[in-house]
C-alpha cells in the first residue's frame, strides 16, 4: 500500500476547467489530494496514551486512507448536487451522503453536531447583532438626541468569474 514511498503519483483531476495550484492541465500531485500528515498523527495521537509511539508508515496509511474516505463521501454529496443543479456541498449533503453509502452509525451523531453547531452560530449571530445595536446607540447620542439608522445595510450580489480559482463540488 505504501510501495511508493519517496516518489509521488500524478492523477488527473477534471475541476471543470478551474485552473489548480499544481498546473493549468489539470493534474494534482498525489500529496496535494491528502490530508496534511501532520494533522493525521495529531488526531491520532488524541486517542492513544502519552507515551505512545506512531510509525510513519502507520501514519501514512491512515493519511491514504482518512483521504480516500472524505473523497468517496464528499463525491456521493458532490453528485447529489449536482442532479440539483446546486454548485454547493452543505453539511446536510455530506450527512445524506454518509446515510446513502452505509454510513448510519456516522450519519445521525453527525446531523445532531450539526444541529447544534448551526443552533449555536444563530445564537453567536444574534449576539453580535445586539452588541452591535447598542454600541451604535451610545455612538449616536449627541447632547439630548439620539439618532438611530434607519437605512438598511446593502451588499451587492458578487458573480464569480469562471476562471476562478476555486472548485467546482
Amino acid at each position: 500500500m505504501v510501495d511508493n514511498i519517496g516518489s509521488y503519483s500524478c492523477q488527473k483531476y477534471n475541476f471543470a476547467g478551474a485552473s489548480s495550484a499544481s498546473g493549468e492541465d489539470g493534474i494534482m500531485k498525489e500529496q496535494d489530494r491528502l490530508l496534511p500528515i501532520a494533522n493525521v498523527g495529531r488526531i491520532m495521537k488524541q486517542i492513544l496514551p502519552p507515551n505512545a509511539k506512531i510509525s510513519k508508515e502507520a501514519k501514512e496509511t491512515m493519511q491514504e486512507c482518512v483521504s480516500e474516505f472524505i473523497s468517496f463521501v464528499t463525491g456521493e454529496a458532490s453528485d447529489k448536487c449536482h442532479k440539483e443543479k446546486r454548485k454547493t456541498v452543505n453539511g446536510d449533503d455530506i450527512c445524506w451522503a454518509l446515510a446513502t453509502l452505509g454510513f448510519d452509525d456516522y450519519a445521525e451523531p453527525l446531523k445532531r453536531y450539526l444541529y447544534k453547531y448551526r443552533e449555536q452560530e444563530g445564537e453567536r449571530a444574534n449576539h453580535r447583532a445586539s452588541k452591535n445595536e447598542e454600541k451604535d446607540d451610545s455612538l449616536s447620542y449627541r447632547g439630548d438626541q439620539t439618532r438611530k439608522s434607519t437605512t438598511p445595510l446593502i451588499f451587492p450580489v458578487v458573480e464569480r468569474s469562471k476562471t476562478s480559482l476555486s472548485r467546482r463540488f
